[in-house]
């Protein structure tokens, strides 16, 4: 059977096999004819025999044939009833085998001695026909029952074993998703004359709904955009897979955030123009339920000024070189909802030394350990602590940060983020 494939119908059949009762007993006394005499009874009744005349031998055939009932006499030289019944249980058994034992004791110690040791029922001597009759059939109720829960428990068993095979290989192709989707965001770190960009990318899970990318026009100009797909998991994971095609390549004809120039050159389009096209093209070419927020950005890093865009996307914060830190942008509709919607643009002017940054709602929705969320003021503060720090070792810090006041945990969403340090001059 292929790692991949289960079949319930098998499951189904291995569960309408028929569970056996008692077929074969073992008759244990050493008394000749005493065992002649309940051989025919128990032969009368359909079942096969074996004979043993002492309880050692007993157990060598219980050892080696599928007994489904002993009965045994009490009182035996050697090993007599109570230690056989001890023994038999002691025995590795692939089902659950009855034990009777014959005795004319009645004393309350010795019956509950027996039942300790494991007898499921007595018989006294001498024994009578319809009473014994009356005992294999309990006890074939009960072998019946422990036999229905053990084939049960193999099945479920087998079901498990099942599922954690599946399990497994789904595990292995989200660990080759996850290095695809990693692989959209090949480049996390672009140095320009007079800036750095630096981006952020990190799932909840194997796989998420998050997406950041720059796009250098010169090197005093380039785009960027983050993206967050609603929901989580392999259907996000797909939709900024399709959303990472449409803002890849040189070239207008494969990527929307481009347009060719009447020299033949090849520019950035306006951040919401991009919003537009990109809008348009999830709602008449993407049959999903899926919608997504968004923030484009078309920064001039000769003088620091950064047109932007915002479609739901959490607001902008620019940090100061004090390390105070202002919001930019108020909200706009998130793209993939409706046609034709209108995407404004805004300005902002980074002075010498000040930060650009775009971060997705998974850190400032993110959950505290002791209750309440983040918030864009608490994540204000946390970037504020983290300012004399660059590049990747900022967004460390930062993730540090976040999962302390997270209590430690794993975090909920997908996390993803862009900053621009813009150090004109050097």
């Amino acid at each position: 059977m292929s790692e991949r494939d289960f079949h319930p119908a098998a499951v189904a059949d291995a569960a309408d096999e028929a569970v056996e009762g008692i077929r074969l007993i073992l008759l244990v006394d050493d008394s000749a004819a005493q065992r002649a005499m309940l051989r025919k009874m128990l032969e009368r009744m359909g079942f096969d025999v074996i004979e043993a005349e002492t309880g050692s031998q007993a157990l060598e055939i219980a050892d080696s044939q599928p007994i489904d009932l002993v009965v045994s006499d009490w009182m035996m030289p050697g090993m007599d009833g109570i230690a056989l019944c001890r023994a038999f249980r002691a025995l590795e058994r692939d089902h659950y085998g009855y034990f009777i034992l014959l005795t004319a004791k009645t004393d309350k110690a010795d019956v509950r001695e027996a039942f300790e040791t494991g007898a499921d029922d007595f018989l006294s001597k001498p024994v009578d026909s319809g009473e014994l009759r009356a005992r294999i059939h309990a006890g074939e109720r009960i072998v019946r029952m422990q036999r229905d829960l053990a084939h049960n428990n193999r099945l479920l068993t087998s079901v498990i074993d099942e599922l954690q095979t599946l399990y497994a290989a789904l595990d292995r192709d989200l660990d080759e998703a996850r290095a695809l989707q990693q692989s959209l965001v090949p480049q996390r770190k672009f140095r320009f004359p007079d800036a750095d960009v630096t981006l952020l990318f990190r799932p909840a899970g194997q796989v998420g709904g998050d997406l950041v990318g720059a796009l250098p026009v010169s090197d005093d100009r380039v785009g960027l955009y983050a993206i967050d797909v609603s929901g989580h998991g392999i259907a996000s994971a797909l939709m900024t897979a399709r959303i990472a095609g449409l803002l890849s390549g040189p070239s207008p004809d494969r990527n929307l955030a481009l347009e060719s120039q009447t020299d033949g050159s090849v520019t950035l389009r306006r951040p919401d123009a991009i919003c537009n096209r990109l809008n348009d093209h999830l709602i008449d070419e993407m049959d999903t339920e899926h919608y997504l927020t968004a923030m484009m950005a078309d920064c001039d890093l000769r003088s620091g000024r950064v047109t932007l865009s915002q479609a739901g996307h959490p607001a902008a914060l620019v940090m100061a070189v004090d390390g105070s830190v202002r919001f930019a942008g108020d909200g706009g509709m998130p793209l993939g909802l409706l046609p034709g919607p209108s995407f404004d643009t805004f300005e902002i002017e980074l002075a010498p030394g000040e930060r650009l940054l775009i971060l997705s709602d998974g850190l400032s929705e993110c959950p505290g350990a002791a209750g309440g969320f983040l918030e864009p003021e608490g994540l204000a503060e946390l970037v504020s602590q983290s300012r004399a720090l660059r590049g990747v070792e900022f967004f460390e810090a930062l993730m540090w940060d976040v999962y302390r006041f997270a209590g430690g945990t794993k975090m909920d969403d997908d996390v993803s983020g862009i900053m621009v340090e813009y150090r004109p001059g050097r």
